[in-house]
């Protein structure tokens, strides 16, 4: 017999919302692409590039989400970065913030995370200061939750089209995976 949690594993249990997901591409898109990433993993770093290289390469057929999945035991900055992400996002500077936490991923610290608001000029004692306090910590957490139901158990992870993408991140194959879901194969 297979229980409601098996039978969920391999797809995205959570739909990509427009009100609450971060998102890049258009909303019309016939591929949508989500990624459960931590902002510490070297995976997730080389992937960040190539994840941007599909988005120009097929800038009509896709749209990209993003959502956390903070790896705390391996990653001890991990958690931070993404309410880093979280308190830019409060901001409308979600995915400047983003890609700076990738591009600087061996500055995560706490105090490092100030200078990244600064260098976004984004408030940096009011970003700390959220940031100590964990006030997006809920948010970062039901995306993990989420990505917990959805069979998620590293990162990165990616889904395609609410699929769980099997295949592993290069360019050739995440691009042949949107093509794939864009023929409707």
């Amino acid at each position: 017999m297979t229980t409601p949690l098996q039978a969920t594993l391999g797809r995205l249990t959570d739909p990509v919302d427009a009100a609450r997901d971060h998102v890049q591409g258009p909303w019309a898109a016939p591929v949508t692409l989500v990624e459960y990433g931590d902002y510490q993993c070297p995976y997730c770093r080389q992937a960040h590039p190539v994840v941007q290289q599909v988005l120009a390469e097929r800038p009509d057929t896709v749209r990209f989400a993003y959502r956390h999945f903070p790896l705390t035991n391996v990653h001890p900055y991990a958690e931070f970065a993404a309410e880093a992400a979280e308190a830019a996002a409060a901001r409308g500077r979600f995915w400047e913030m983003h890609d700076w936490l990738f591009e600087h991923q061996d500055q995560l610290s706490p105090p490092a995370l100030a200078m990244a608001a600064r260098a976004l000029d984004l408030p940096a004692g009011e970003v700390q200061c959220e940031i100590n306090e964990h006030v997006y910590l809920d948010r970062i957490r039901e995306d993990f939750v989420g990505g917990v139901r959805s069979g998620v158990n590293g990162t990165p992870t990616f889904f395609v089209n609410g699929v769980r993408h099997e295949q592993g991140y290069a360019l050739s194959e995440l691009v042949h995976a949107v093509d794939v879901a864009a023929n409707g194969a």
